[in-house]
């Protein structure tokens, strides 16, 4: 586990920053990565089971939950968690874990994983989209939002973390090495989109 990146998360939930909170502007600016053209293609419905890897505080569980049937999402900042469980308490299916993507044991697969802006914080795509790879049933889905910033760095002035920037052609090799098949590469303006079955 990155405890830079924990580290830097924990922080921001220090900060009271927590975009799920965020007014109209911000949160509209935040759909240039994973907007409701990324929502859509989740394909959504009460038996859906759902996984989001890197769920933060809930920005996208709080639109994801209400669609499906169940929703588990996991992140590395315990501080983060904890704020993600108070932003989605009234929805009785979701679950959340505080850990390691990469570490951590699953008991069950899913029906659709998706994950946006996480990736950058992983350093084996391969292992990661090996690991979505058995976790997704049959004829499952897999959605990720990559930004096209290749910057190893996010600085935000008072703190600066090192990132493993996505180069789209390295994810849709990881993706095809799985054996899923890609059904589908848009842009948004600020990322790269993949859309894959099992």
């Amino acid at each position: 586990m990155n405890e830079d990146v924990v580290r830097h998360y924990d922080k921001l939930i220090d900060e009271n920053n927590d975009p799920v909170c965020d007014p109209k502007p911000l949160k509209a600016y935040m759909d240039k990565w994973d907007g409701s053209d990324f929502i859509s293609k989740l394909n959504l419905n009460k038996q859906s089971s759902v996984f989001e890897i890197g769920v933060g505080t809930g920005r996208l569980a709080v639109r994801v939950a209400p669609l499906c049937g169940s929703f588990c999402g996991i992140d590395i900042s315990p501080k983060t968690i904890n704020r993600a469980k108070e932003n989605l308490k009234e929805y009785d299916n979701v679950s959340l874990i505080y850990g390691d993507f990469l570490a951590y044991s699953f008991t069950c697969s899913f029906n659709v994983i998706y994950s946006s802006l996480t990736f950058m914080h992983i350093k084996d795509k391969q292992a990661a989209i090996d690991k979505v790879a058995s976790l997704l049933s049959d004829g499952g889905k897999f959605v990720l939002s990559v930004d096209k910033n290749q910057d190893e760095y996010i600085d935000t002035g008072e703190n600066k973390i090192r990132v493993h920037p996505d180069n789209p052609n390295i994810i849709s090799a990881c993706i095809k090495n799985t054996g899923m098949i890609i059904e589908d590469i848009f842009e948004t303006e600020f990322a790269y989109v993949f859309c894959a079955k099992q």
